[in-house]
């Protein structure tokens, strides 16, 4: 094991003795009740199965048989959850296969950043991830299931999934994917597209176009942002049936795949090998993910989430113990943003299976993790195949199977992390280094500064951002506006920047997994509403931002900055983010939230 690896993870299993320890005496308590049929009075019961025919009323009731609940974030709206229709029947047939029972316990919200990207939407979208949790509690609360399958794919979907099931820590889980899209208009061909339209040079048929080509049909969208890098991190956790993030859906593997996992829970449950989730997340798993996502340059919306997803476990983990992470991990995969491959070209050059293999033979992540497979960790190394109609799991080849998208540990594309800790006089933010441009990462420059996403977006179509600048954007955090994504930006900024203009982002908002080539220091927490530095500066303020030594900084003299007052927002932008579109049933969650850096959550 690399020493620092051990080192984290054994601190953040000495700072978490306390909340982890109340935390599986809670689980444990859970798990030694008599199970809910038995527990249950009778007019409980009879209200939880009167839907069931009576031979599986029997099964569960009578003859004890083992009852899985289904959370699915199933719409027909959005791509990548549109393929869950058909899961539950799949399910509960190979369930009945096996002589247990399988109810759709709930259904949790799924929204999509990509159709309410700059939108007012967008400022629920993080606040989704614990509607979700708390949408999954409802599910689970009814109490009557042995295990539960969880359908969800997507950027809030799948860690408030997560959150929501650890809090039911008692109950073997398997979270079931749904898989990506076909490969369209690629990538980069898309990004030129918006910023041939930001610039003007094309209309907005031409720009529907091509988005329509890029996101045409069932599935993930291709790129490694957010919702991909769940699917990564599932891997890396073993919560996954093995293999399971990058198989197509509406094909024979995905739907035996699903199957499986109806097996591997049925496998896991008490009597039998029981691994509840509450046992499988400790503080090695949750070090695993880190580094998975480091290792494939994944969202830095996860050092948001997984905090988060660590608590819902009664683990404390910061943006330190990524930095510190990311100084040993190396960048494996080159998945756009950070590269020009999609998921689907990564899938066929090794994968998730690649990746792992190589972390685990470098001692880069604990093998001695429990999982749902029985076989551990070294099981995710491996792909599902179909033989004669039978679901088997190969071993990769040696080499990689295109080296301009994924390498091993030997020769890696950077010998560090894709994602660094920024801190100084303005705050603690995060960098996504692995997408920008090597003679990006420091850029020093005046300050703009704008209190929303718009007023940037009209100064450049203005014409007034044609020189070196950092865009401060501030008064996006959690409890102003509930922290949206700001991925609007970043077309005009990428035409700025090949423009040959230097210039960068600032900001407490977030930005997606797809965020760019443009250099951003985001989550920047204290946040402005919060008495945060960003309130403090002003239009000319030199800003320095050194992703190479990891400072963010004002340079501004030291008693200036102290004595300065702090802006406040506007009375009129705070009624702007309180109402429209159902902003004002999230108001207790907008002055509840925690900073960026615990996670954001709403639920402390």
């Amino acid at each position: 094991m690399n020493p620092v690896i051990a080192r984290v993870t054994e601190r953040i299993r000495r700072r978490s003795e306390a909340t982890r320890g109340a935390y599986l005496l809670r689980v444990a308590r859970a798990a030694d009740r008599p199970r809910g049929a038995d527990r249950m009075g009778c007019a409980n019961v009879a209200h939880a199965f009167a839907a069931l025919p009576p031979p599986l009323k029997v099964k569960v009731v009578s003859e004890r048989a083992p009852n899985i609940g289904i959370v699915t974030a199933y719409n027909d709206m959005l791509s990548a959850h549109h393929p869950y229709g058909g899961y539950p029947q799949v399910i509960k047939d190979e369930a009945v296969r096996h002589g247990a029972t399988a109810q759709v316990a709930g259904g949790v919200p799924a929204m999509c950043d990509g159709v309410t990207q700059g939108l007012p939407g967008m400022e629920l979208s993080l606040f989704s991830r614990d509607t979700i949790a708390m949408a999954t509690a409802v599910a689970l609360t009814h109490d009557v299931f042995d295990a539960a399958l969880l359908l969800g794919i997507c950027d809030k979907i799948v860690p408030g999934l997560l959150i929501g099931a650890l809090h039911f820590g008692h109950l073997p889980c398997v979270f079931v994917p749904a898989g990506p899209m076909s490969t369209g208009l690629s990538n980069s061909e898309k990004a030129k597209v918006r910023e041939l339209y930001a610039q003007g040079l094309v209309g907005r048929e031409q720009l529907l176009e091509a988005e329509s080509k890029a996101y045409h049909g069932p599935g993930t969208c291709t790129f490694y942002g957010t919702a991909n890098s769940n699917q990564m991190l599932m891997e890396a956790m073993g919560l996954h049936v093995p293999g399971a993030a990058f198989i197509p859906p509406h094909t024979e593997l995905r739907e035996a795949l699903t199957r499986e996992a109806v097996r591997t829970v049925l496998a896991n449950i008490k009597g039998k090998r029981f691994a509840p989730i509450g046992h499988l997340v400790d503080e090695r798993s949750i070090v695993n993910a880190m580094v998975a996502l480091l290792a494939t340059g994944g969202s830095t919306n996860h050092l948001i989430h997984w905090v988060a997803v660590a608590r819902a476990a009664g683990l404390v983990i910061d943006w330190d113990d990524f930095s510190e992470l990311s100084a040993v991990v190396p960048l494996l995969a080159r998945v756009y943003p950070n590269g020009s491959a999609d998921v689907n070209q990564f899938q066929a050059a090794g994968g998730p299976g690649f990746v792992l293999r190589e972390l685990l033979d470098a001692g880069l992540l604990h093998a001695d993790v429990l999982t749902v497979a029985q076989e551990g960790l070294r099981a995710y190394t491996r792909v599902p195949v179909l033989q004669e109609g039978a679901l088997r799991w190969q071993d990769l080849p040696e080499a990689s199977g295109d080296e301009s998208i994924v390498r091993g540990v030997a020769a890696p594309f950077s010998p560090t992390g894709g994602l660094k800790v920024l801190q100084g006089n303005l705050g603690r933010s995060v960098i996504k280094v692995s997408a920008v441009p090597e003679d990006r990462h420091v850029i020093e420059a005046p300050a703009l500064v704008f209190d929303s996403q718009e007023a940037l977006q009209q100064a450049f179509k203005d014409g007034q951002l044609e020189r070196d600048f950092v865009a401060v954007v501030r008064f996006q955090g959690p409890r102003a506006n509930g922290m949206p994504e700001l991925h609007k930006l970043t077309p005009a900024l990428a035409v700025l920047q090949g423009k040959g203009y230097r210039v960068a982002l600032v900001t407490d908002g977030r930005m997606s997994g797809a965020s760019g080539k443009v250099p951003a220091a985001i989550h920047v927490s204290p946040e402005a509403l919060g008495g945060g530095a960003l309130a403090k500066v002003r239009d000319g303020d030199l800003i320095r931002l050194d992703a190479v030594k990891g400072t963010l900084d004002a340079l501004v003299p030291d008693a200036e900055w102290v004595a300065r007052p702090v802006a406040e927002r506007s009375a009129e932008q705070a009624q702007d983010c309180a109402h429209m579109l159902g902003r004002e049933l999230f108001g207790g969650m907008r002055r509840n939230v925690t900073s960026a850096e615990e996670g954001a959550c709403t639920w402390l």
